[in-house]
């Protein structure tokens, strides 16, 4: 942590940072490929960890739960990801009326949700190499881990919130084509009209599926993580953590108080047991000088009288 080092010397560096990294189209060619292959590394992890710390909190808060924090932070956005809002449903109803034989109309709107997770991916991954960028930019000489700047001018419009909405439109698109052909296929068969071209059912099927588990394994971690790169923090999520922080705090020294307390009363009872054992010696010692000294009179008045026998007898 105190090594001084070269931004583009560091693994995030050399991660992010390379001689074709000024050229924005090999910038975007780069980051959507690398959404499928190890999207996030651990240095990412911990190089935006780090950068979250240091632009929100002190120095002394370096053992803050981030992992613990995004979690709260994903719980809060997931509530409006699941949510289904007048808009949405006003698609639908668009979608419906739309749905003319020969316009093949949900195999083209198939690909919308394909489209969109793909280019919010990149654009996650484009983010992350932009704090890279601007970490050469600023300090070319770095000590310990590098530091970034969150900033919302990372994100479409200045608006982190714009990525969570285009979830949010590509997975109640992707479930209204799973729901649709449930449906269908549950109301009228899978020989019906709607079915006319196996061809196309097999692809939105395929697609859906597709986008589902992209979007499932690869875009939400991802944007669970740079979302927190906006220049705002998520006050109910921290709150939370704070108030659980502050429960395991309280804990922490209630235990911590019960072992002093163990501990001093521990210390007291040994202190008393020497203090006794000081005591007794001295008291040990009359009481056996007492014994010999009664059992010497006795010795004495015993050997008095047996004097006083011989002499009566001598006398008798």
């Amino acid at each position: 942590p105190n090594r001084f080092r070269y931004a583009r010397q560091t693994t995030f560096g050399r991660r992010h940072i390379s001689t074709s990294t000024a050229s924005p189209v090999f910038v975007w060619i780069k980051c959507f490929f690398r959404q499928f292959f190890h999207s996030v590394e651990k240095v990412d992890y911990l190089t935006l960890r780090h950068g979250f710390i240091s632009a929100h909190f002190s120095a002394r808060n370096s053992n803050f739960d981030f992992q613990a924090y995004i979690e709260q932070s994903l719980e809060e956005d997931f509530r409006i990801i699941v949510s289904i809002s007048p808009v949405m449903w006003f698609t639908v109803v668009i979608f419906l009326l739309v749905d003319v034989h020969g316009w093949h109309v949900y195999l083209w709107l198939s690909y919308v949700p394909l489209f969109l997770v793909l280019v919010v991916g990149a654009k996650l991954e484009v983010i992350v190499d932009e704090m890279a960028l601007q970490m050469k930019d600023v300090n070319s000489v770095t000590k310990g881990t590098p530091l970034v700047c969150p900033s919302d001018d990372y994100f479409w419009f200045g608006h982190p919130g714009f990525v969570l909405t285009l979830l949010h439109y590509t997975l109640f698109v992707n479930a209204f084509e799973l729901a649709f052909f449930v449906w269908v296929s549950t109301q009228f068969g899978i020989n019906s009209c709607y079915h006319e071209h196996r061809t196309f059912t097999i692809i939105r099927v395929v697609i859906a599926v597709a986008v589902q588990v992209l979007c499932s394994y690869v875009t939400l971690p991802l944007y669970a993580l740079v979302a927190q790169m906006g220049s705002e923090v998520k006050s109910k999520a921290l709150a939370k953590i704070l108030r659980q922080w502050h429960v395991e705090v309280r804990e922490r020294r209630r235990k911590q108080l019960k072992l002093v307390k163990s501990f001093s009363f521990r210390r007291m009872n040994m202190s008393s047991e020497w203090s006794q054992g000081n005591k007794s010696a001295p008291e040990f010692s009359s009481e056996l000088r007492e014994n010999t000294r009664s059992s010497n009179e006795g010795e004495i008045v015993e050997e008095l009288e047996h004097e006083g026998e011989n002499r009566g007898n001598l006398v008798e």
